[in-house]
């Protein structure tokens, strides 16, 4: 059915952007969050400079609530889409044409500096800045190309896209890398080839959206309806004054601060752990292999855990469902003690580890949503959840500035006790919500 929120001329299926657009707006992601983790790895940076460099990679997604009336004012969100998709590409170029190349005996080491990677991090930034930006600009457009009704009717469809991009970016281009590392035993090259590819295909998909995406009427400045960047930041401040005047707000943020503590430390050397020798305590699998291992099936039941964690929750409601959430959260990361006590050679064992750890997770990750948006709830609904989801980004980022040179401190296996003694957090702030959550919220 044609949309009656845009013209004839401007209007186009949603099957035609709404899956491209959001492979785009992933893709960026795990390139910044996850490729350059497994890549720095391999090119023997010490976990402790990894975790700490990389996530200061994430500040972009923590801080873009500050420029988002910014993508309201100035000129309209589809310009900001392809804008920024042709910024991104432009890193990823440069990233294939300036990446360092430590030799092979440096590699060896485990102790690359660093500093040799200085304009690489600067890329990166400038990118997770673009592909933050790019967020805004593209769930706004998606409220404003289409009508309601097909709105909803895409919300499962932009969800697999991202989960697509996922795969891609943690799975087939690690697995890529992997192949060619094999293949050469160039590990340098194998991440140079790596992205360029991932830079091929995101400037096939910015110039197939600079042409497909649509004009729509909806779409237009907010200056028009004299709106100011002035104004937007008061509307910002009134909106964080009133979340922080919320009831019980100190407890809410201390929710969302440590209910994934345990996962904030896990996720940052999970993938070192699977690729370091059994002599550094890890596993000593191929980068390919960590490819389908972690970015394949992990990402798969990572979203299968999403899935039956939603439609539990949505059964019996956010209080009925949060221990069993909570639990969730936290026993399946034995898993990794065990890995790393066990150091097993069996393939299957060792994905069948790691997809037990991503469903619990998945699982677990449903009850932490729904927490945020039952706080929000109010006059202020749209912004006090992107205050949330703020927060949200720095129960990841604060772990994972220190969890590489914990780790290096206490090697693999006292680390992943550490994350389960971490779980406690865990189910102490999950004692203490349970008891101010209304008991029919999320129930049908």
């Amino acid at each position: 059915m044609k949309d009656k929120q845009v013209t004839r001329a401007t209007y186009r299926n949603p099957w035609w952007w709404v899956p491209t657009l959001y492979f785009a707006e992933g893709v960026p992601y795990f390139v910044v969050n996850n490729i350059s983790v497994m890549m720095f790895t391999k090119m023997g940076v010490p976990n402790g400079d990894m975790s700490f460099f990389t996530t200061l990679l994430y500040f972009p997604w923590f801080l873009k609530g500050l420029w988002s009336p910014i993508v309201d004012v100035v000129k309209t969100k589809r310009w900001w889409i392809v804008a920024m998709q042709l910024l991104m590409t432009a890193m990823m170029i440069l990233l294939t044409l300036t990446l360092p190349k430590p030799d092979a005996a440096t590699i060896a080491t485990g102790h690359t500096s660093i500093g040799m990677f200085t304009f690489t991090l600067v890329l990166f930034i400038v990118a997770a800045f673009a592909s933050a930006t790019h967020d805004i600009a593209a769930d706004g457009y998606y409220m404003l190309a289409h009508s309601t009704s097909s709105q909803a009717a895409f919300i499962g469809i932009r969800s697999v896209f991202y989960r697509i991009a996922s795969i891609f970016g943690q799975g087939v281009l690690v697995f890529i890398a992997g192949l060619i590392e094999t293949k050469t035993g160039d590990i340098p090259m194998s991440w140079q080839i790596t992205l360029g590819v991932s830079a091929v295909i995101f400037l096939l998909v910015t110039l197939y959206h600079t042409f497909v995406l649509p004009y729509s009427d909806q779409d237009k400045p907010r200056v028009s309806e004299n709106v100011t960047l002035s104004t937007g930041a008061k509307e910002f401040v009134s909106s964080f004054v009133t979340f922080v005047k919320k009831p019980a707000v100190l407890l809410a943020i201390a929710f969302m601060l440590l209910y994934r503590l345990p996962e904030g430390f896990l996720i940052k050397l999970c993938m070192p752990f699977l690729v370091h020798a059994q002599a550094d305590g890890g596993l000593g699998l191929s980068t390919e292999t960590v490819g389908l291992v972690y970015g394949t099936f992990g990402v798969l039941a990572l979203t299968l855990g999403g899935i039956l964690g939603g439609i539990y929750a949505s059964r019996v409601g956010l209080k009925a469902s949060l221990w069993v959430n909570a639990a969730c959260m936290t026993l399946p990361c034995l898993t990794f003690v065990y890995l790393a006590i066990a150091q097993p050679t069996n393939l299957w064992v060792i994905s069948i580890a790691v997809a037990i750890e991503q469903f619990g997770y998945g699982f677990g990750f449903t009850a932490y949503m729904l927490y945020m948006m039952y706080f929000s709830e109010g006059e202020f609904k749209t912004s006090h959840y992107a205050i949330c989801t703020a927060f949200m980004a720095l129960s990841m980022m604060l772990p994972g500035f220190v969890a590489g040179y914990i780790q290096e401190a206490i090697g693999y296996v006292n680390f992943f006790w550490m994350v389960m003694v971490c779980c406690i957090a865990t189910l102490v702030v999950t004692y203490f919500v349970d008891k101010k959550i209304d008991p029919k919220y999320g129930r049908k």
